[in-house]
C-alpha cells in the first residue's frame, strides 16, 4: 500500500522467484537475464502441458488450476474471433500481503516473462498489469520501459488501492476506467473479459512461478517441494517478511526463521483465512493437504502469528469493522450485513452478554452465501474460525470479565500506518545495534553504528517486533511512545 515499506525478504533453501536478490536490491532487465537466462516460447498447447505437469495453480487465493485457464481461454477464443488478451492481478489490497508486492519490487521481470509468455502462447494482444502501489508502478513501468523496444504490448493500469479491487470483475472494470468494484454477474474473464475478449487473468506470483517453471522444465521444477504440490510458495509473515519456501516445510519452522512463534493462533490466509490453534499451527505443513485437515488454506500466502500480549477479540473486532468498510456497497450483504457484523462483534467484545454473541451468530448467518462476490462469505468465515479458536476470549468479553489485554495491532491495517513511535534515550544508549537487526524496516544506523533518528514512527504491523527490541535492548534505551 501507499507508504507501506519494503518487506524483508528471506527464503528457505535455494531461492527461485528471489534468486539474484542477495547480490542487488532489484533486478533489471540485465541483472534478470543474468540470473535467469533468456526464455523460450511454448506453443499454448506445450504450455498448458507444463503447467499441468508442475501441477501449476494459482497464488492469488482460490488456487484453480492455470491449465485449466489456459484451455479456457484458448477454447473461448476458437469459439469466436481468436483475439485474446492477459491481464496480471497485481492489486493486493489485503494489508497482510506482501508477497506480489514483493516480486514486482524486486523481480519485476520475472513476471513479465510469465505474463509474455502465456501472452504469445495465446497470441494475445495486450498485457494489462493492474497496481495499487505507487512505488509498484514506478517499478514496472521502469521494467516495461525497459523491454519496450521488443515488445509494446504491455501496460500498466494504477487502480485505486481497496480489498475488493483483486476481484476478477473489479479489476477488469477498474482497468476499463470504469469504478473497480465487483459486476455482481458471473462472468468468467475466460469468456469475456478485457474489452470483451476472452481474457487469462491470474495473479503477480502464479506467472512468476510460470516464467521459473518455463526455464527449468517439469523435472527439474518438481525437485523442490511435495510430490503432489511440487515448487516453491512465496508467504508474507506478520504482514513485514517475504519469505520463498518449498511446500510441505513446516509453519513452525517458517514462523521460527521469521523470529516469531504460534503465539495465540496463527491466521493462515489472511483475512478471508482461517485460524490455527497453537498446537495445530505447531504440527501444519505449507501444502493444501496439511492445511486441509486443519479446515485451511493457504490462499494469498499470508501468515499472521497473534502474539501473547494482545487482545484476540479486540483484534478480529478491528479487523472485522475495516473489512465491512472495505466492501463494494453494492448488495445487500456487503451494505448493510457487514456493518451489522462488525456492530455485533464489537458489541460482544464490550460486554454485550450472551445475545451479543447470539447477534454475531445471526449476523453471520444473514449474510453467507448470498454476496454478489466472495467478500461477504470470507468475511463471515474469518469471525466464525476466531470465535472457534478463541472461544473462551469471547465468552469472557461477552460477559463482562474481558482478558485484560489491550489491542496491540498486530493484525496490520492501512490505519495503522500513523503510529507510535519508537524513541532512543540517548543517555543509555551504547550502540549495541541490536535494534536494527530486529527492525531493518524502521532502524537505520549512522556512521558510528548509532541509530540514526532519536524517534521513528512504528506501523501497527511491526509493533511486536518493536516490543521484541524494546525488551531485547541490553542498555533498556529504547521505549515505544503513544
Amino acid at each position: 500500500m501507499t507508504g507501506v515499506s519494503r518487506p524483508a525478504l528471506g527464503c528457505v533453501g535455494m531461492p527461485r522467484l528471489l534468486a539474484g536478490l542477495d547480490a542487488a536490491p532489484r533486478l533489471d532487465l540485465a541483472g534478470h537475464l543474468t540470473v535467469h537466462g533468456t526464455l523460450s516460447r511454448y506453443p499454448a498447447e506445450e504450455l498448458v502441458r507444463l503447467a499441468e505437469s508442475v501441477e501449476l495453480k494459482g497464488r492469488g487465493g482460490a488456487g484453480f488450476p492455470f491449465a485449466r485457464k489456459l484451455r479456457a481461454v484458448t477454447r473461448s477464443a476458437r469459439a469466436r474471433d481468436g483475439r485474446t488478451a492477459v491481464v496480471v492481478n497485481g492489486s493486493e489490497g489485503e494489508p497482510s500481503c506482501l508477497k506480489d508486492t514483493a516480486l514486482l519490487l524486486h523481480v519485476p521481470h520475472l513476471v513479465l516473462d510469465g505474463a509474455l509468455l502465456a501472452a504469445d502462447a495465446l497470441g494475445a494482444e495486450e498485457v494489462v498489469i493492474g497496481v495499487t502501489r505507487d512505488d509498484v508502478e514506478g517499478s514496472l513501468r521502469a521494467a516495461v520501459a525497459e523491454r519496450a523496444a521488443a515488445d509494446r504490448r504491455v501496460r500498466v493500469a494504477r487502480l485505486p488501492e481497496r480489498f475488493v479491487t483483486g476481484e476478477g470483475t473489479a479489476l477488469i472494470n477498474g482497468i476499463e476506467g470504469g469504478p473497480a468494484l465487483p459486476s455482481g454477474q458471473k462472468v468468467r474473464t475466460s469468456e469475456r473479459g478485457l474489452g470483451g475478449l476472452p481474457t487469462l487473468l491470474s495473479n503477480t506470483e502464479t506467472y512468476a512461478q510460470l516464467a521459473v517453471a518455463a526455464r527449468l522444465g517439469a523435472a527439474e521444477y518438481r525437485v523442490a517441494g511435495l510430490d503432489d504440490e511440487p515448487g516453491t510458495v512465496l508467504l508474507t509473515v506478520g504482514g513485514a517478511t517475504v519469505v520463498e519456501v518449498p511446500t510441505g516445510t513446516s509453519l513452525a519452522y517458517v514462523l521460527d526463521l521469521c523470529g516469531s512463534e504460534p503465539g495465540q493462533g496463527v491466521l493462515v490466509g489472511g483475512y478471508h483465512g482461517r485460524w490455527l490453534a497453537p498446537p495445530a499451527a505447531r504440527s501444519a505443513a505449507l501444502s493444501r493437504n496439511s492445511l486441509a485437515s486443519y479446515d485451511a488454506v493457504l490462499g494469498a500466502g499470508a501468515v499472521l502469528p497473534l502474539p501473547h500480549d494482545t487482545c484476540p477479540a479486540g483484534e478480529v473486532a478491528r479487523v472485522t469493522r475495516w473489512m465491512a468498510d472495505e466492501s463494494a456497497g453494492q448488495c445487500g450483504p456487503c451494505a448493510r450485513g457487514l456493518p451489522s457484523l462488525a456492530d455485533a462483534v464489537d458489541a460482544l467484545v464490550g460486554g454485550g452478554g450472551r445475545p451479543a454473541l447470539e447477534a454475531v451468530q445471526a449476523r453471520m448467518r444473514s449474510v453467507l452465501g448470498r454476496g454478489a462476490c466472495s467478500h461477504p462469505d470470507g468475511t463471515s468465515a474469518f469471525v466464525a474460525s476466531a470465535l472457534a479458536v478463541f472461544p473462551d476470549e469471547f465468552r469472557d468479553h461477552a460477559l463482562g470479565s474481558g482478558c485484560g489485554r489491550r489491542v496491540l495491532g498486530a493484525l496490520p491495517l492501512p490505519a495503522d500506518e500513523n503510529p507510535e513511535r519508537l524513541v532512543v534515550d540517548w543517555t543509555l544508549c551504547k550502540g549495541h545495534g541490536l535494534c536494527v537487526d530486529l527492525l531493518p524496516d524502521i532502524v537505520r544506523l549512522d556512521a558510528d553504528g548509532y541509530p540514526a533518528q532519536g524517534v521513528m514512527p512504528v506501523p501497527g504491523r511491526l509493533r511486536p517486533k518493536a516490543l521484541r527490541a524494546v525488551r531485547r535492548c541490553p542498555a533498556l534505551a529504547l521505549r515505544i511512545q503513544e
